[in-house]
């Protein structure tokens, strides 16, 4: 399929969202909010934790389909979802953001202490790939899990915003302010925002979203405190776990420029930069009426390759 966009666009617009069936369990944080978690059916093979992109969640396009392929292969597999991303608003006035990795730290300690003996593997998209990536390079994580995968990553948050407020991107960039706005005023009937709710409309941009509601909400004095502490660039370096990141050179939601050189990743980390594959799309085969989902093929090989099948996981 040619064209960032196309590669992009198509599985958004037309990819059948089919998951398993998903058993709910709710975490409750230390600070009084939650988190959920959509598991499929428990076997003996090894945990695979998901992380969801901005304003993901089982209804992403990538969600389903991988669900249902980890649970054929036999694992078990769970989607971890940001606060405010299950259905239900969470509790705080506080929501998540692209550098949150506190809470997927305490889920993967909740999951070591729940099933010590089971392996345990996280991937991440887009958003989650920035969390997870920043995460594993944290000087004081010690992560304990066996493989991560990083999937179309926004390396650098300034970069990528700004890439966003460029030609055909711009759709993107609407369709995403227009969810992120309406999550606001759900949960102004809650927590009113630290931006005037009337004023809403005129955050027409990433960094002035991010300025006015991200910012504030988390502790950064402003946008560019934030995309500074929260970009996963920085931590490439530093990560010590296994990691594969799946790349393409074409994703329209960063520009080349941001893409991390060789001398920037760690030692463990392997970048598999393709030509083509737009953001999160990566769609192979000859028809289209008929496309392939080249990146779950990838994942499932890279697991077998590092946490094994079931059979070889107990």
């Amino acid at each position: 399929m040619p064209g960032r966009h196309l590669q992009t666009l198509y599985p958004s617009l037309f990819r059948q969202r089919l998951p398993p069936p998903l058993q709910r369990e709710r975490l409750e944080l230390p600070d009084g909010d939650f988190l959920d978690l959509d598991w499929t059916a428990a076997t003996q093979g090894a945990r695979i934790l998901i992380l969801h992109g901005l304003e993901g969640s089982i209804e992403s396009h990538y969600a389903g389909g991988l669900l249902s392929q980890l649970s054929a292969a036999g694992y078990n597999a769970g989607l971890l979802y940001f606060r405010g991303r299950s259905g239900t608003p969470n509790r705080l006035p506080r929501s998540y953001h692209s550098g949150d990795t506190g809470d997927l730290d305490f889920v993967v300690r909740y999951l070591h202490e729940q099933f010590p003996q089971q392996p345990l593997a996280v991937i991440g998209f887009s958003l989650g790939g920035n969390v997870l990536l920043k995460w594993l390079g944290e000087s004081d994580t010690r992560a304990g899990i066996q493989q991560a995968i990083a999937i179309s990553v926004p390396f650098d948050l300034d970069a990528a915003a700004r890439q966003l407020d460029r030609g055909i991107s711009r759709i993107y960039r609407n369709h995403l302010l227009d969810r992120m706005r309406a999550a606001v005023r759900r949960k102004a009937a809650f927590h009113p925002p630290p931006w005037p709710l009337e004023r809403l409309d005129e955050l027409r941009s990433f960094r002035a979203f991010d300025d006015a509601i991200t910012a504030p909400l988390h502790g950064f004095s402003d946008v560019d405190d934030y995309y500074a502490r929260a970009s996963s660039r920085q931590f490439l370096k530093s990560i010590r776990v296994p990691t594969v990141i799946l790349q393409s050179a074409d994703d329209p939601f960063l520009p080349v420029s941001a893409l991390p050189q060789a001398g920037e990743l760690g030692p463990d980390v392997i970048l598999e930069l393709s030509p083509h594959g737009g953001h999160v799309g990566f769609i192979a085969g000859n028809h289209p009426f008929s496309p392939r989902y080249w990146l779950e093929q990838r994942i499932l090989e890279l697991l077998g390759d590092s946490v094994g099948s079931a059979s070889a996981s107990v």
